[in-house]
């Protein structure tokens, strides 16, 4: 299954180049062309599949593995003082393309990156209650 019209879709299919870190029947992992900090790769179904919420049970377990292995490799094969792994659902979420993807992104001390964090707060513990409580009753019976 993939959409003609998809960046990642064209990469799977090889109409489009990629630098390949991994593959298997299912997943690709490759250089992103505008990385973060040199190394950043990202982790993808073939499939064109998106949001998170529609990749199955299975793909995802596939996909997570995955991103794992390219984390650890990047620990090792790059002496990566940390990795940061982002995943972002939506435009309004910082999603580009919309395939979803894994960024694997390898960190060192002194790389210069910083996230542009705002933390902000509830305004009360009732408050994050009640979001929390919004939060669960969109939860499906079972996980």
């Amino acid at each position: 299954m993939s959409n003609g019209d998809c960046i990642f879709c064209k990469i799977v299919a090889g109409d489009l180049p990629c630098t390949r870190v991994y593959e298997d029947d299912d997943v690709l992992a490759f250089m992103d062309i505008g990385p973060i900090i040199k190394g950043h790769t990202l982790v993808i179904p073939k499939a064109h599949i998106d949001p998170l919420t529609n990749v199955p049970d299975e793909l995802l377990s596939r996909l997570i593995l995955v991103v794992r292995k390219i984390v650890g490799a990047q620990m090792k094969g790059l002496d990566a003082d940390g990795i940061n792994v982002t995943q972002a659902n939506g435009a309004v979420a910082g999603q580009v393309v919309p395939h979803l993807h894994f960024h694997v992104i390898p960190r060192f001390e002194n790389d210069k990156h910083h996230w542009n964090w705002n933390a902000k707060s509830y305004d009360s513990t009732d408050e994050m209650e009640g979001v929390a409580a919004q939060i669960r009753s969109g939860l499906p019976l079972e996980i």
